[in-house]
């Protein structure tokens, strides 16, 4: 394992940027690179090594992280994978991760390349908008697989370590599951309420009174729309899928309004309640785990996969005489049997 990996960062918009800005503050060797120019020049305005061709910047790189576009995510990882070394570890930032780990397996990546998604971000985009606090306390997802487990394992260090952030193993599939509801479909809701109130005869003066609640339900509806609509067509099976429960729950709402049936909308948005509460008061217990760091690695996949599953997360990942030893956090509700 490579203690100080030299990373190369390629896509420098709000994700990639943040990436780029907090390893150029603490770490010794980072270059990035952007097909844009003109950030490429902002860049170096800033001291950071930004090459005019993506060959030199992944040239000789330990990792490379790829934060470019969604759709051109696949070309990207044959591009990089061509002009780097064969060990050179490979991870994305892209919001939906069973198409890209499936590209991976298809072209012998899978060894190499670790699928990510760190659940951060801004509406705002572009290098300008880059935060190197950004990913501070922030779920980091990553999707380990058997042949990939020791790419897996430095990245969950240099994530905890360099990042500050706390990382989600996770199966690709259940990653995109899970983000349907907890990201893809907010940014369904918030563009439906926005799009609504643009198209209304009272938009005026909706906007004069919109207070909090407007605000904040309709926070995402400012990401770049482009952006948004990749990142929902990428993912539209589970979203569709998901989309079904917001729907029914909806549909509850607005019978017990038609039935002027009070006591079932105070039922309906208890159950709500519950939910935010158990979003603010989460219970989680620390907890280790080791494995021998040579073998089939079948028992250490299946602790990981489980614990993303779970609700957990892990903030540490420590080799030493042949173990690998993982600090994880699982909610108290979730302990195995």
């Amino acid at each position: 394992m490579v203690e100080q990996p030299r990373v190369a960062v390629v896509g420098t918009g709000l994700i990639g940027g943040s990436i780029l800005l907090r390893l150029h503050a603490v770490h010794p060797d980072v270059t990035g690179w952007d097909p844009d120019p003109r950030t490429r020049a902002e860049g170096r305005e800033r001291g950071i090594d930004l090459p005019d061709e993506l060959a030199d910047a992944v040239r000789d790189r330990d990792l490379v992280f790829l934060a470019g576009p969604l759709p051109s995510l696949p070309e990207t990882l044959l591009t990089v994978a061509k002009h780097s070394g064969e060990h050179c570890v490979v991870t994305d930032v892209g919001s939906t991760k069973g198409g890209v780990a499936r590209f991976a397996v298809e072209h012998g990546l899978s060894g190499r390349f670790v699928p990510g998604h760190p659940m951060a971000g801004t509406e705002r985009s572009g290098l300008t908008s880059a935060d190197p606090t950004l990913f501070d306390g922030a779920a980091w997802v990553l999707c380990p697989a058997a042949d990939g487990i020791v790419p897996f394992r430095m990245l969950v260090g240099l994530l905890v370590n360099v990042f500050a952030a706390r990382v989600v193993p996770m199966s690709p599939t259940v990653h995109d599951s899970v983000v349907a509801l907890s990201s893809h479909i907010p940014h369904l809701l918030a563009g439906s309420l926005a799009g609504a109130v643009s198209g209304s005869e009272i938009r005026d003066a909706v906007l004069g009174l919109a207070a909090g609640s407007f605000r904040d339900g309709t926070r995402v509806a400012g990401t770049p729309a482009r952006r948004t609509a990749d990142m929902l067509f990428q993912n539209r099976e589970q979203v569709v899928r998901q989309l079904g429960q917001v729907s029914a729950f909806l549909d509850g709402l607005a019978d017990a309004l038609r039935r002027d049936d009070l006591d079932a909308l105070v039922r309906h948005y208890r159950r709500a309640q519950g939910l935010r509460d158990a979003l603010r008061d989460r219970d989680l217990r620390a907890c280790r785990q080791e494995f021998p760091t040579d073998g089939d690695h079948v028992a250490e996949l299946a602790y990981l996969l489980e614990l993303g599953a779970a609700g957990g997360y892990l903030t540490g990942c420590r080799i030493e005489d042949g173990v690998v030893t993982y600090v994880g956090h699982r909610p108290a509700t979730a302990d195995p049997a």
